[in-house]
């Protein structure tokens, strides 16, 4: 049987910068993904915003990480030559009532060191965005977008030169830890088995289902998966906005917002509904709740503007009624100390902000794992 310093589980941008992190620290590393390419799910289904880190609780993981992450990417991003702009982001208020919002988003966001956030009036927030209606904004100046699919490039290919390499059409089928290690039983055109010191689940959302299939796993620290689907509507003209723009209150159903990408395509979305299970298929009922949503800050928008554009789901810990400013939708990072299966490590509820936060997370994991082998 081969034996593998380390294995990570899943070859999304999380998973990638994993592997990067600790191929980069001289690791011996093999990156297992059981698509055929990399990053094809919640990596590549999602806004490709670069965030500020205000939308989180304080000293949750996710706001320190994205925090950190933001930092670490702007740099990385300018050094390697992906594409990315700091295009800013307006939180607007559309009633007086939804004022106080914007408060609190300063409130969280100062918990976490961002201490550029600046409430502006009506009319500011018209000279830079003059199709917006609203009472009141804040502006975010550190939000930006990036190319997620260039920055996952990039992060694989800083982890082949360091050494790691990449198994796609790789399946982990179960797994045994031993008193040398944990046995990975591995599908794909030829079933393997491969003893590891060190396994990383980073496998989105199916890292419950591999932490299942862990024998001795203790089935109370896998927790729930709630499969949380948000849908994206393309505007079908040139984009009349220069910024992101976020309603206030965007927990609920009819949250979409302003994103644009790279190119200046204009996207509305996501919103928030639940499925049972891993089902990308597009929902065109929901067009007339878009339409609501989006002409409470937009009265500009046209009958037949919104065209259908593609769903991406988040691999959520906490059901319907939670709020993204509730513990229980942090990320969840275990260790041996937790789950008692020495070597592993699982990564759970890696939702947004995992792309911001995704070079802060691969040095995080990367620490942890030299911590439990000092």
């Amino acid at each position: 049987m081969d034996r593998i310093d380390c294995v990570v589980i899943g070859a999304g941008v999380v998973g990638l910068s994993v592997a990067r992190s600790l191929a980069m620290a001289g690791r011996e590393v093999v990156l297992l993904e059981a698509e055929n390419a990399i990053g094809t799910q919640t990596s590549a289904r999602n806004s490709e915003v670069i965030h500020a880190g205000i939308s989180y609780a304080p000293g949750s993981l996710k706001g320190r990480l994205c925090v950190a992450g933001k930092v670490a990417l702007y740099a990385y991003c300018a050094e390697r030559g992906i594409g990315h702009q700091r295009i800013g982001k307006l939180i607007v208020a559309v009633q007086e009532a939804e004022l106080p919002e914007l408060d609190k988003y300063v409130k969280l966001g100062a918990a976490h060191g961002v201490t550029d956030l600046r409430i502006i009036g009506a009319a500011e927030a018209r000279d830079m965005e003059p199709e917006v209606a609203c009472v009141g904004a804040l502006h975010s100046p550190s939000t930006g977008i990036v190319d997620s699919h260039g920055l996952m490039l990039s992060y694989l290919g800083d982890a082949e030169r360091a050494g790691a390499s990449l198994a796609l059409q790789s399946r982990v089928l179960a797994a045994r830890p031993t008193a040398d290690g944990i046995v990975l039983d591995v599908g794909g055109a030829e079933e393997t088995s491969v003893l590891c010191n060190t396994v990383v689940n980073a496998a989105g959302l199916g890292a419950q289902q591999i932490a299942s299939r862990i024998e001795g796993m203790p089935a109370g620290h896998v927790p729930p998966l709630y499969y949380a689907i948000g849908h994206y509507f393309s505007l079908a003209r040139k984009s009349p906005f220069r910024h992101l723009v976020y309603p206030t209150g965007r927990e609920g159903a009819l949250r979409a917002h302003v994103t644009l990408d790279l190119g200046g395509q204009c996207k509305f979305g996501p919103d928030l509904s639940w499925r049972d299970g891993i089902d990308y298929s597009f929902d065109p009922s929901r067009e007339a709740a878009f339409y609501q949503s989006v002409r409470r800050y937009y009265p500009g928008l046209r009958d037949g503007e919104l065209q259908p554009g593609y769903t991406g789901i988040r691999p959520r810990l906490a059901g319907p009624g939670s709020s993204m400013h509730n513990t229980a939708t942090d990320f969840v990072i275990q260790t041996p100390q937790v789950h008692g299966i020495a070597g592993l490590v699982n990564l759970f509820g890696i939702e947004s902000p995992g792309l911001t936060a995704s070079l802060a997370l691969g040095a995080h994991v990367a620490q942890l794992v030299s911590n439990m082998q000092a």
